[in-house]
């Protein structure tokens, strides 16, 4: 792999990572609630997820669903109904719990599969194969450096905005509050959430 491709790899993983969407805003959102340590499985579970959809990409499984529209629209279809039901249950979240008692939970095997219903997984996962892949002579060489790259920038990113809103849970719970702030929040990432949810209908 050159450096101009390594470097263009870098961009994208970046971009893709660290911009708003359903993985960032649920690790947000589960370390506001629950608190950093109860956000850590779905944090974890989210490169994991991705690795393994990454893997069938590049064994060909992401070509068969391109091919096989009535299988990416139930892909989509349900990975858009799990955002809204998930946009529900948070929507509705207004108490303050402790990490084994939140409220709003996602356990590791959700977080997993949640990757396999994310479109914006499976855009990033079939561009990177389609990009750095397809058609190399040294497509397994390239394959053992990016997916360790992928799974770096997939954990730091979800443990960054884990990290924020165990940040925010203290100003959440700021004195003389009855749960009002945790209230709106949680209706904003609710929000966050339904306009991902819009913006996966659009592929």
């Amino acid at each position: 792999m050159t450096s101009a491709e390594f470097t263009a790899l870098l961009l994208l993983t970046t971009a893709a990572s660290f911009t708003p969407g359903p993985n960032t805003t649920l690790s947000t959102a589960l370390a506001a609630n629950g608190g950093l340590r109860q956000s850590l499985r779905f944090v974890l579970a989210v490169p994991v997820g991705w690795g393994l959809l990454f893997s069938l990409c590049a064994g060909g499984v992401g070509a068969a669903v391109v091919a096989l529209p009535p299988l990416r629209i139930g892909i989509q279809a349900m990975g858009i109904a799990y955002l809204l039901w998930l946009a529900f249950k948070l929507a509705r979240t207004h108490r303050w719990a402790a990490a084994d008692d939140a409220p709003l939970t996602v356990t590791f095997g959700q977080g997993v599969m949640l990757q396999f219903l994310n479109i914006k997984a499976w855009m990033l996962a079939l561009t990177v194969v389609a990009g750095w892949l397809a058609g190399r002579s040294d497509a397994v060489a390239r394959f053992a450096v990016i997916l360790p790259l992928m799974l770096a920038f997939g954990l730091l990113s979800n443990l960054s905005y884990a990290l924020i809103g165990s940040l925010l849970r203290r100003w959440l719970s700021g004195p003389n509050d009855s749960g009002a702030r945790l209230r709106w929040f949680n209706r904003g990432m609710a929000a966050v959430l339904l306009l991902t949810a819009a913006w996966m209908s659009t592929f």
